[in-house]
């Protein structure tokens, strides 16, 4: 999937949990993805988080980094 794509659908999951403390929105969005989103998705995502993650918003992209810890130690 192209990587603006995935950046607008995580910018938009995280916008929904803007009011919340960084913390518990990184928690809540990673949880979000790690439902909802095919493991290539989550792949693709990591690529572009290791890239710089530009565009990603500051919740967005700690969401990803945590997903990415539970994925890789669930593998």
């Amino acid at each position: 999937m192209n990587p603006e794509k995935l950046v607008t659908m995580i910018n938009q999951i995280a916008d929904f949990h803007r009011r919340k403390p960084a913390e518990a929105a990184a928690a809540e969005i990673a949880t979000h993805v790690e439902r909802y989103w095919d493991p290539s998705l989550r792949r693709a995502a990591y690529t572009h988080l290791d890239s710089g993650a530009p565009g990603l918003s500051p919740n967005a992209a700690a969401a990803l980094t945590l997903l990415r810890t539970r994925d890789t130690a669930a593998a």
